[in-house]
């Protein structure tokens, strides 16, 4: 939330004075000269140049790197040796690489330095800074997946100067190393996919000592060395006690066009070219996490969170690369079509996808997938960063929240507000003003006197509450907080060792060092109950801030020389910060009170690989904007396939006063994230649901409701992210992913596994829709049936101001509750409606899971899970569920949520005649019948059949019969 200062606060108005020069105060765009472009980034800079450079030689350049063969050696899936890097002053630089082949299917290749390794460099300015590249970032991110391929057997037919690896399943994947130049190729199926260093720009920056000579006796380098030791940038200056130390290498994915995935950028889903031209950006795709207040859109700029992963897809395949380094890095695009045929660029013409990877320090890390489907893809990747978590499910229901609630009061006046007007919403949030003197974990005894009033009113309809709570501590003497983090040496320091002090919203601020094991096992007691007093296990926590944003630090955020836990530079782990204050969290809330274990929920601004185990996040501080709206799907679609599907964008836009219209579609849209939250500045008017007027209100209410309805298919499609890790929401490649028509559609979306495909309306003064069908299925009209088929085209959905563009693919059975609450939680105990649409072979399937949504009992079997199918004229529910210790306890919990009605759509007009169905329950005595109803439709629009109470038990072995 890069916000300005409001102005009920006098004490930092008058600190403002001093600080006016370097706190950054939102205007109308994106500040450009606060951020560095490559051309302002020394390593950006230098691997560019190193690129053009190689491909200007063309046929003649040769990579200075070679295999050495003698060092080559392969054992239990693991191929290691030594890179030699030949200077233009012909000396030798040893490179330590490894190449593993994993169980999963992925292989992985590191690259260290092995002078930095052993340690055997010096350091400038007396620094204190690690000598070694960063090498912990796995610590940090990856939880699984690194077994070790058994059979993965080296190819003894391989070539002179060429070693060869099989591995993969059935040994469908090769990898082929090349010596020199040092390259590698990965197959599939004899087809190169993948190929590392095929242009020749591996780049590691070797150390050596900086050289002071006599001034008028320098000589000219034949290398840039204007931003090895030292680098300026807005008035502040990096020192670089290490020298050069970026890391580069080119990554080329032939046959493919299209690359998706590295968030988080407010662009298209598919990736465009960094290399100038019409239609793409000028520079790369940069992944330094930073607080940029009302970003710009259609840019490659930085953002606050970075997934370095990658998938490219093509029909029939898709592959992908994950680079594990948490430094500053940037990635060119460039696509280039080749052609068998010189004179034809038509089907024998193909579109080849070169990137260029590059961080500033640290080792090269990378993982390749080789698929072949995006299923794949999600589930390896999955294996090694961790899926979703499985939030508590007040989590994916409505969040209420604007900077800020300035009352206890206030709170629950909101509170009351929603009821009067029978709006749902499950959580309020408070943003920094509830704190006292934004003093965290305290609250302000004036506007906030009883907390826990407020709290246990919220609990009264089983509401939450969440809090900001920054990794910026106040620096005060009277803080116990403050004193505690400095006293017990958890801060993070200078680069002279000593506690850093920056500028955030208390004004003079330290930072928590979460690097520092001591510094968790703090941070865990700060959230006890006894410690944090007036908290209830109802409230929940926002870390924001945490990338960290730094007002008067370079780039707004902390100098890249500080030093954290381990004597790391600030350089090597930027990326990963947040995630560390995620992990210290997610911990201090699994258990506030011993024996009181529940789920986490966390929300997170700045993110990396790994962040989806512990927290949801969003697109951050957006513009109430029909332009910000639109872009906020391709962002969400962009997350969810690089494995951090629990997200959303703040609803109506952070910053200014969307239009009633806006606000309302931008509801419609809201209720298609997985994390769905309104949002809004403090300088905003208000704008709960409940203060719009007619008829907007009820326009936003009922989409808030259809969000509610169809909460058992959302946790249903969360249970699925969390035990393989496909999308929550899905993009049109993603579903179909051999419909070459559909792969840069980026603004209509599929929840989960359903069927139920979403348009929603981004434009002012819009009543209809386009929206792409590939299949030749049929799909129905969620609200009134009506059909729509005909693959790989467009179809007019009508789209007034008061709908939600939204159809349901045939074959398919949605799980819904069709009871208005207050609250998810005061839904539990309702009864289902399951919604069918036939396929063209009269078939449909579906599935539901369902837990208590707050403990982590389902681990040990207390939940259900059921596989629906419509075949043959039967419907059937089966257990899909692995018994578990709590499965009998939390199956007579449920025993009396029962299915109420099922709705058929498009049934046999032979039903026409039925009025009764037969109902077969496991464990009845007899079977007993359930009304019929038919109800025939014209114009376009399905007729549809309704089972009346069947009254089947929801967590039952069932069939019925028509």
């Amino acid at each position: 939330m890069a916000r300005s200062w409001p102005a009920s606060r006098w004490a930092l108005l008058l600190s403002a004075v001093v600080l006016i020069a370097c706190i950054v105060v939102p205007g109308v765009a994106v500040k450009h000269e606060n951020f560095k472009t490559c051309d302002q980034s020394g390593f950006c800079k230098r691997n560019r140049a190193f690129a053009d450079h190689a491909s200007a030689q063309g046929a003649s350049w040769s990579s200075p790197y070679e295999l050495d063969p003698a060092t080559v050696h392969f054992k239990d899936g693991k191929l290691t040796g030594t890179l030699v890097k030949t200077t233009a002053n012909n000396e030798k630089v040893h490179l330590p690489v490894t190449v593993s082949f994993l169980q999963s299917g992925a292989a992985r290749v590191v690259v260290d330095e092995e002078k930095r390794l052993k340690g055997d460099i010096e350091l400038r300015h007396d620094s204190k800074a690690n000598k070694k590249r960063y090498d912990e970032t796995e610590k940090w991110v990856l939880v699984g997946g690194l077994e070790i391929s058994k059979s993965a057997t080296l190819n003894a037919q391989g070539e002179t100067g060429y070693t060869k690896v099989l591995y993969g399943p059935n040994d469908k994947f090769q990898a082929i190393i090349r010596h020199a130049p040092f390259a590698v190729e990965f197959q599939r199926d004899g087809e190169t996919h993948v190929q590392l260093n095929h242009h020749g720009f591996l780049n590691m920056e070797h150390w050596r000592p900086k050289v002071d000579k006599p001034e008028g006796q320098e000589e000219e380098s034949a290398e840039d060395e204007s931003t090895w030791w030292e680098e300026s940038f807005g008035g502040n200056t990096d020192t670089k006690p290490r020298g050069p130390e970026s890391i580069g290498l080119d990554i080329s994915f032939p046959g493919y066009s299209h690359v998706f995935g590295i968030p988080e950028h407010a662009d298209s889903l598919s990736l465009r070219e960094t290399r100038g031209g019409s239609g793409n950006h000028e520079d790369p795709y940069r992944m330094y996490n930073a607080d940029v207040f009302e970003y710009e859109l259609n840019s490659p700029m930085t953002l606050y969170g970075s997934i370095p992963f990658m998938q490219a897809h093509r029909k029939q395949s898709t592959v992908g690369v994950f680079w594990l380094n948490a430094a500053e890095t940037w990635v060119d695009i460039v696509k280039k079509s080749t052609s068998v045929n010189p004179l034809s660029m038509g089907a024998s013409s193909k579109t080849n996808t070169h990137t260029h990877w590059f961080s500033e320090t640290g080792r090269i890390d990378l993982f390749v997938f080789l698929g072949p489907s995006p299923h794949d893809i999600s589930k390896t990747y999955g294996e090694l960063t961790g899926y979703t978590q499985l939030p508590q499910h007040f989590a994916i229901a409505y969040h209420q929240c604007r900077w800020n609630y300035v009352t206890d009061e206030d709170v629950k006046e909101v509170d009351a507000k929603f009821d009067k007007y029978q709006i749902p919403y499950d959580v309020i949030w408070l943003d920094v003003e509830y704190a006292d003197d934004r003093k965290y974990f305290t609250w302000d005894p004036l506007t906030f006197p009883n907390p826990k009033g407020m709290q246990e009113k919220l609990d009264d309809s089983e509401r939450k509450l969440v809090v900001l709570i920054d990794p910026h501590i106040k620096n005060a003497d009277n803080y116990y907080v403050s004193q505690e983090l400095t006293s017990k040496s958890l801060a993070v320091l200078n680069k002279d060792g000593e506690i850093y002090d920056g500028w955030c919203w208390p004004g003079s601020s330290n930072w928590v060092d979460c690097f520092n094991p001591a510094a968790i096992k703090w941070w865990n007691s700060l959230h006890k109950y006894d410690r944090f007093q007036g908290s209830l296990p109802n409230l929940f926590v926002w870390n924001d801030m945490s990338e960290p944003s730094v007002f008067n630090g370079p780039e707004t955020t902390m100098p890249k020389d500080n030093l954290h836990y381990g004597n790391w530079e600030h350089r090597d782990i930027h990326n990963v910060n947040g995630l560390t204050l995620l992990n210290a969290s997610y911990e201090a809330l699994l258990e506030r009170k011993k024996g009181e274990l529940r789920r986490p929920f966390i929300l997170t601004r700045s993110y990396y690989a790994g962040a989806q185990r512990t927290s949801a996040t969003w697109t951050g501080d957006n513009q109430a904007t029909w332009e910000h709206l639109a872009m906020s799907l391709p962002m969400v679609l962009t997350n969810g396939i690089a494995g951090y599907p629990f997200n959303g964008a703040d609803v109506g836009g952070f910053f200014h006063n969307p239009t009633k219209e806006l606000l309302s579609r931008w509801y419609q849209a809201g209720i298609w994230y997985p994390f769905f939250r309104a949002h809004a500045h403090i300088d905003t008017r208000r704008r709960e649901p409940y203060l719009i007027s007619e008829p907007h209100r009820t326009i936003i209410s009922q989409a808030i409701r259809l969000r509610y309805q169809l909460l058992p298919a959302w946790y249903t499609a969360f249970h699925e992210a969390s035990i393989n890790g496909t999308p929550i929401v899905r993009p049109q490649y993603y579903v179909f992913p051999d419909d070459e028509q559909g792969f840069a559609i980026d603004d209509q979306l599929y929840l989960g596994a359903t069927g139920l495909l979403a348009k929603p309306v981004v434009q002012e003064n819009t009543f209809s829709t386009e929206i792409y069908i590939a299949d030749d299925e049929k799909y129905y009209d969620y609200f009134d049936f009506t059909v729509y088929q005909g693959a790989g085209k467009r179809h007019t959905v009508p789209a007034p101001e008061d709908k939600v563009p939204l159809l349901i693919q045939g074959g398919h059975i949605v799980p819904r509750r069709d009871r208005p609450r207050r609250s998810s939680a005061l839904m539990r105990w309702d009864p289902y409606t399951l919604v069918i649409t036939l396929d063209k072979k009269g078939e449909a399937e579906g599935s539901l899971y369902v837990d208590d949504g707050e403990t982590f009992n389902y681990e040990r079997g207390g939940y259900i899970h059921r596989q629906f199918r419509f075949r043959d004229s039967v419907l059937s529910s089966e257990d899909l569920a692995t018994k578990g210790p709590k499965t009998a306890e939390y199956l007579k919990s449920v025993a009396g949520v029962t299915v109420e009605r099922v709705i058929i759509i498009d049934p046999p007009k032979a039903w026409k005649d039925k009025s009764t169905v037969t109902v077969v329950e496991d464990g009845a005595k007899t079977a007993s019948t359930a009304s019929l109803e038919y109800y025939e439709q014209q114009g376009g629009k399905a007729s549809y059949a309704v089972v009346k109470s069947p009254k089947v038990g929801i967590g039952k072995t069932w069939r019925v019969e028509f």
